[in-house]
């Protein structure tokens, strides 16, 4: 299982929300190549880069931040937060995303979305499923659709997706766990890689969503506040 974890930026700097509430940033680092370098030293491959200013402002803000990651680390970069037009996923790719995470275009937009799929291929585009009492969220977690989670991803892997990330979005940043039920009921009606987002606060954590068969785990607000430490994931055989 790949150990993802996430730089959330908001104004150029590394920050952590509360269930995707703005009004609870934490700035951790005001330079996040800074972050990215020392994932990238502790052995990790991977990130998940959100644009929070872009999720808000319905386009891109922070492409200076992606490419400057994609251009000091080897990371490979999944970049998401205000990709609403072809051209901020052209912005995207050529700034140095490996892939992109595409969800209020899914929900709102599935034409484009689709569109984009074909165009790029699935192994570029993530399916966000971002979701709050089942319920997808859109528009960096700010509005609410009654699109169910699971049936928004099952309908999407018909047409072709593969990876999606999943965040209950009433576990982000609790350092309380995360949603083994709900990831335990997508695997099972779905085929999909699946990426497991939001709550993961402990080793155990991690444990019990590679059970499941995800293919990945996004750690966020447990690596900054050192609930989870790089040296034991390394311990316990993630790195």
């Amino acid at each position: 299982m790949r150990i993802i974890p996430a730089i959330d930026i908001i104004d150029g700097k590394c920050v952590r929300l509360t269930k995707g509430d703005y009004s609870t940033r934490k700035v951790y680092n005001e330079d996040p190549v800074e972050v990215a370098k020392a994932f990238e030293a502790s052995g990790i491959g991977y990130l998940h880069l959100v644009d929070l200013d872009g999720a808000k402002s319905n386009h891109i803000v922070n492409k200076d931040v992606l490419r400057k990651i994609a251009t000091a680390t080897s990371l490979q970069v999944d970049f998401g937060g205000g990709i609403k037009s072809d051209e901020d996923l052209r912005i995207a790719f050529e700034n140095g995303a490996a892939q992109v995470t595409a969800g209020s275009i899914a929900a709102r937009n599935p034409d484009l979305f689709l569109k984009w799929l074909d165009q790029y291929g699935a192994d570029k585009i993530i399916l966000g499923a971002d979701s709050h009492g089942r319920k997808i969220a859109t528009h960096g977690w700010q509005q609410e659709s009654d699109l169910d989670v699971v049936d928004f991803i099952a309908g999407y892997e018909r047409k072709g997706v593969s990876f999606v990330i999943c965040t209950d979005i009433s576990k982000d940043g609790m350092l309380q766990g995360t949603s083994i039920e709900l990831y335990a009921e997508i695997l099972q009606a779905t085929g999909v890689k699946l990426i497991a987002s939001g709550g993961i606060t402990s080793i155990d954590d991690l444990k019990a969503v590679k059970a499941l068969g995800c293919e990945g785990a996004i750690i966020g607000k447990a690596l900054y506040e050192g609930k989870i430490e790089l040296n034991e994931l390394r311990v316990a055989g993630f790195l």
